[in-house]
C-alpha cells in the first residue's frame, strides 16, 4: 500500500510542526458529531439569538461519530508514519471540545501555550500539568475539525516551527520538565515565527508536534467553530537520543533542535 505521507511531507512535519490532512474523516461523520454537539450546548442551531456565549466548553466525548472521526484508516496511516507502528494509543475519546461562537466579547482565552501531557503535584489542576523534553505520555496535539473553519471562524493559531524552540527549553528542565504555566510564561522570550491559522473544511485534522507553539482566538465570522485538540497518547515512550535521521519523525525533530 502507498504511504500517505511522503517524504517530503514527513521532512516538513519535522521542520515546521505540523502536517494538514484533508478529508481525513467524512463531513457525514462531522456533521453526525456536530448534532450531539449542539443538544449539549442548550443553544439553538437556527437562532443565533441563542449564541450569548463566545464560548461553550463541553466534556468528553466518546459517542461512535468521534471515535470513528479518530479512527480512520487514512488518520492510523499517518499517526504510524509520524509516531512509529505499535507506538500510539487508538483514541476512545474525542476529548474536550471549547465551541467558539461569533462574538464582540474577547473570551480571553487566547494566550499562546503548548498542551500540557502528564499530571504534576496536584492532578485536578491542568495548569500544574507538566511537558518533558521527551513529551512524557503525548505523541501529537491534534486539531479536529468538525465544521467548516475560515479565517475568521476563529482558526486556531499556530507558529510554524515553535516546537523545536520548546523542545531547546525543555532540555535544562530534564524528566521533570516543565508545567503548562512555567512553559507559558517563558514562550515570550522564544524567537519570532511565522504565524499561520489551521483552517479548512469539516474533516480535516492537523497532525501536530507535541512541543507546537498555538493559541485560541475570538471568533469573528458567522457560523460556530466545532473543532476539538484529543492528544495522541504513546504506548511506548520516545527515544531523543541518537542521531538525527534515526526514529519518528516526531522524535527526529527534538533530536535535530538538540544538536
Amino acid at each position: 500500500m502507498q504511504a500517505l505521507l511522503d517524504s517530503d511531507q514527513l521532512e516538513a512535519f519535522i521542520h515546521t510542526g505540523f502536517i494538514r490532512i484533508n478529508n481525513a474523516f467524512s463531513t457525514t461523520i462531522a456533521e453526525k458529531a456536530r448534532q450531539i454537539l449542539w443538544q449539549d450546548t442548550g443553544c439553538d442551531p437556527n437562532d443565533p439569538q441563542t449564541w450569548t456565549k463566545p464560548v461553550v466548553r463541553l466534556g468528553m466525548y466518546t459517542q461512535e461519530p468521534f471515535i470513528q472521526a479518530a479512527n480512520t484508516a487514512i488518520l492510523h496511516q499517518a499517526f504510524d508514519q509520524l509516531v512509529g507502528k505499535e507506538r500510539w494509543v487508538p483514541c476512545t475519546s474525542m476529548g474536550s471540545f471549547p465551541i467558539r461562537f461569533p462574538s464582540a466579547v474577547d473570551p480571553g482565552d487566547g494566550g499562546w501555550h503548548v498542551d500540557a501531557s502528564f499530571p504534576g503535584a496536584d492532578p485536578g489542576n491542568y495548569f500544574d500539568w507538566r511537558i518533558n523534553v521527551r513529551s512524557k505520555g503525548r505523541g501529537l496535539l491534534m486539531l479536529f475539525l468538525f465544521s467548516d473553519v475560515g479565517e475568521r471562524d476563529a482558526p486556531t493559531r499556530i507558529r510554524v516551527g515553535s516546537h523545536l524552540d520548546v523542545a531547546r527549553m525543555l532540555q535544562p528542565a530534564g524528566e521533570e520538565g516543565l508545567s503548562f504555566m512555567e512553559l507559558a510564561q517563558g514562550l515570550p522570550a522564544l524567537p519570532a515565527r511565522e504565524e499561520i491559522l489551521a483552517t479548512g473544511e469539516a474533516g480535516t485534522v492537523y497532525c501536530c508536534h507535541p512541543f507546537l507553539v498555538h493559541a485560541a482566538q475570538p471568533h469573528h465570522g458567522t457560523v460556530p467553530r466545532f473543532m476539538a485538540q484529543p492528544p495522541l497518547l504513546l504506548r511506548h515512550d520516545l527515544v531523543i537520543s541518537g542521531p538525527e535521521e534515526g526514529g519518528s519523525p516526531v522524535e527526529q525533530a527534538i533530536r535535530m533542535a538538540l544538536e
